[in-house]
């Protein structure tokens, strides 16, 4: 799937609602909510905090999956192609930073 297609599903499923898209603010809000779920799996994962007996597991995936759908929504409310978008980023990662680590020996570029 293409960040194209995946604009276009996420479309289509929020235009079955007379709501339609939020407001940037309330998107940016919902964002910053399911990157702290996010957060707290990885945490719970890999850092100090372990869960609560009592606390369901989280699917990592899931969470990153959730993230990717709050973006598109704010992509698509703000009339970004993100196919456009990431090349240019990965550009500019690309350029920027070629030199700023140690290659694998022997491995493509």
């Amino acid at each position: 799937m293409t960040f194209r297609d995946a604009q276009e599903r996420v479309d289509r499923w929020i235009s079955r609602f007379e709501e339609g898209y939020w407001p940037p603010l309330a998107i940016l809000a919902r964002l910053v909510e399911e990157v702290g779920e996010l957060s707290r799996e990885i945490n719970h994962r890999f850092g100090s905090k372990p869960k609560r007996e009592d606390e369901a597991p989280a699917e990592l995936e899931l969470e990153i999956a959730d993230i990717l759908f709050v973006l598109i929504s704010l992509a698509n409310q703000q009339g970004i192609d993100l196919d456009r978008a990431f090349a240019r980023a990965m550009d500019k990662y690309e350029e920027r930073d070629a030199d700023r680590w140690t290659p694998k020996s022997g491995g493509a570029p």
